[in-house]
């Protein structure tokens, strides 16, 4: 494989799609290859810069510290390695972390059957309301990885609404129901200063379901609003503003988080936890940074990737399909030293799981999924 086309720091995406070879390029043989795993899979384990005694231990002595030092200093070259300081070993740069997921990482290692377990054992628990089972999926995906994790809703350009109910709640408020046509349900809460009886809120709920049902948020105009206001009482134009709202918000995916707590257990992140907070609970930001570019399964999205950049982070995203159309994304958010090789069959199994839950199917034997490892490129992200 040729070592050419991967960014530079600055840009932090592969720019060739095609990784052809270039004149003059450096050749990443076999050996440069391993060595680049090894020192990978090392320092994810530990955590610290690895020495080339390290790295013979590793291969069993089977090379010599001098070839692995000299081969270490290739990588270096090549931009794949630094060294955190004069007198100590090598870790993996972005660059190296971007050749390694795009060329190294294998989708072929299955998860032990005791996780497996484990997970049947979550899924099997929780609500399959599209809501709760994302918002519990998050949660359960972080308690097994420990890293954080992100899940959105199902979303499709053409989801809509399917069925409006409007309830008092309490003296001055009606909460306003909808179930889109994925099947979760959407609130909001409208004050109504004059109080609401049962048949007001019959009448709105017929109101809006002759009106607002099965219409695209785009076919929502000033004039159809307006319409609908007229034939009731200003008292109760709220209402309809809130189902508005609903039908607006239904075609944005919400995002829901577990584990926040695991981003303070990685040196890696040190000091930058804020600024990944505040990206993540950016809903519509985060849905797009989740979310595999179209027409691909999986991503690996690097914190140099990312505008400001966060050095050292990176998110892993994969694509859950729902059918009708309706997809989602589900996402664990670490560092760049995450056991890559043990979570990724994890990720994959999530996804799996939650599309079946989503849809209401449940398969009675796993199959194995067919690789979804892909490359994220800038202008996807743009």
């Amino acid at each position: 494989i040729g070592y050419n086309g991967l960014s530079t720091q600055e840009e932090g995406v592969l720019k060739n799609k095609k990784r052809t070879k270039e004149a003059g390029a450096m050749t990443m043989d076999a050996r440069k290859q391993r060595v680049l795993q090894a020192i990978v899979a090392l320092y994810g384990l530990e955590g610290e810069p690895v020495g080339s005694s390290v790295l013979a231990n590793y291969f069993d002595m089977a090379v010599s510290s001098a070839t692995l030092r000299n081969e270490m200093a290739a990588l270096t070259k090549l931009g794949l390695l630094e060294q955190p300081h004069t007198s100590a070993g090598r870790v993996p740069s972005a660059k190296g972390y971007r050749y390694y997921l795009d060329h190294l990482l294998t989708d072929d290692q299955p998860l032990d059957r005791v996780t497996r377990a484990r997970v049947d054992a979550v899924f099997a628990s929780l609500d399959h309301e599209p809501e709760k089972l994302a918002q519990g999926a998050a949660k359960a995906l972080a308690a097994i990885s420990g890293c954080t994790a992100a899940v959105s809703t199902p979303c499709a350009e053409d989801l809509c609404i399917a069925h409006y109910e409007v309830v008092q709640v309490g003296r001055s408020a009606a909460a306003v129901l909808a179930v889109t046509t994925a099947g979760y349900v959407r609130t909001r809460v409208a004050r109504v200063r004059t109080g609401l009886s049962r048949e007001n809120a019959a009448a709105l709920a017929a109101l809006l379901n002759r009106n607002l049902t099965f219409v695209a948020p785009v076919d929502l105009s000033p004039r159809l609003l307006a319409e609908l206001c007229s034939q009731i009482s200003p008292e109760l134009v709220p209402v309809i503003s809130a189902a508005a709202a609903i039908l607006q918000d239904s075609t944005q995916p919400h995002v829901y988080l577990g584990g926040e707590q695991y981003l303070l257990d990685w040196p890696q992140l040190d000091g930058k936890v804020g600024d990944i907070l505040t990206l993540l609970n950016d809903e519509e930001q985060a849905a797009h940074i989740i979310a595999p570019p179209a027409e691909r399964s999986e991503s690996v999205l690097l914190g140099e990737d990312l505008e400001p950049q966060i050095p050292g982070l990176c998110i892993v995203s994969d694509r859950y399909l729902v059918g009708g159309g309706l997809w989602g994304s589900i996402a664990l958010i670490g560092p760049t030293r995450m056991p890559f090789q043990k979570l990724m069959p994890l990720l994959h199994t999530f996804a799996d799981q939650l599309g079946e839950g989503m849809s209401g199917k449940r398969k009675d034997t796993p199959q194995a999924a067919a690789p979804r490892r892909t490359v994220i490129y800038k202008e996807d992200l743009e």
